[in-house]
């Protein structure tokens, strides 16, 4: 998640505090990314180092106001051209957990399987019933966010039915044998 690049995209709408960053951030990922206040001043102290944003001044309770600046406006436009690779994003805790299970001995793999599977179903209707709670009129970056949970909910469901195939039945807990 590119807090640094999601900050400038809601100054490139005009200028904002910290507070009105953090909340406006969460409300456009539909609250599934929170942001730490102290992150996001952190955040915006680097950006104005690097001439990214600028103070725009107070508003009239006193809190300092950021704007993009053009050199920030041309660092978002690249960000928004570049396609996110794989290779960008962190380690999935959940593959290296299962190849661990699967190499370790002792370890019950088809019951490490099953736990996600149960725990990934419960996380899946979650997500099912708060898309339902929106209305027509949902923001669709919210729509968005929520659509792009469950298709993962729904694909690391397959993963795990392909894990559990590999690595043997549910109540096999030994790797397949290959058949050749």
């Amino acid at each position: 998640m590119s807090v640094r690049h999601g900050l400038l995209a809601l100054l490139s709408q005009g200028p904002r505090y910290g507070y009105q960053l953090k909340t406006e951030f969460e409300a456009s990922t539909a609250d599934t990314c929170p942001l730490n206040i102290g992150q996001v001043y952190t955040t915006l102290s680097r950006l104005e180092r690097d001439g990214l944003v600028s103070r725009a001044g107070e508003d009239e309770q006193g809190r300092v106001r950021y704007a993009i600046t053009p050199d920030g406006n041309g660092e978002l436009d690249r960000w928004f051209a570049k396609p996110v690779s794989r290779a960008d994003r962190p380690r999935d805790e959940l593959v290296v957990k299962l190849a661990m299970a699967a190499t370790t001995p002792g370890v019950d793999v088809a019951a490490v399987i099953q736990a996600q599977r149960s725990s990934t179903m419960r996380t899946l209707q979650e997500l099912t019933r708060a898309k339902r709670g929106f209305d027509a009129s949902a923001e669709a970056a919210q729509r968005l966010v929520l659509d792009s949970m469950i298709f993962q909910a729904e694909a690391e469901q397959r993963w795990l039915d392909h894990c559990e195939a590999v690595l043997g039945s549910p109540s096999d807990s030994s790797p397949a044998k290959e058949t050749t």
